[in-house]
């Protein structure tokens, strides 16, 4: 059965920084596109990242509100994928999942999934 898990998250004070981790099981994560996904409290799950494929050429994207602060990227080994985040606001709370991500030529912002692995809640607060 295919399982994508985050984790990482945390209390964090405005201005702090997180990493969160994505680990997959039943799943070869490095052959496809991952993207990262939060949710807020009252919203709707949205984009925040994404990176492409071997094929893709590990081509990265980022939502608007992310660029210049969050940073993903795969460990050496194509096992983990990661979200460094950095400068957080409060804006940023909520909680994140990853998923495969859609990949036509790079990688979308757009989930191939209607199953939701386990997220990491990330609140950022003074």
């Amino acid at each position: 059965q295919v399982q994508l898990v985050a984790s990482g998250g945390g209390l964090v004070q405005p201005g702090g920084s997180l990493r969160l981790s994505c680990a997959a099981s039943g799943f070869t994560l490095g052959a496809h596109s991952i993207g990262w996904f939060r949710q807020a409290p009252g919203k709707e799950r949205e984009g925040v990242s994404c990176i492409s494929s071997p094929d893709g050429n590990h081509v990265t994207d980022y939502a608007d509100s992310v660029k210049g602060r969050f940073t993903i990227s795969r460990d050496s080994a194509k096992t983990m994928v990661y979200l460094q985040m950095n400068s957080l606001k409060p804006e940023d709370t909520g909680v994140y999942y990853c998923a495969v991500a859609l990949e036509q030529g790079t990688c979308h912002m757009i989930p191939v999934t209607s199953a939701w692995g386990q997220g990491t809640q990330v609140n950022v607060s003074s």
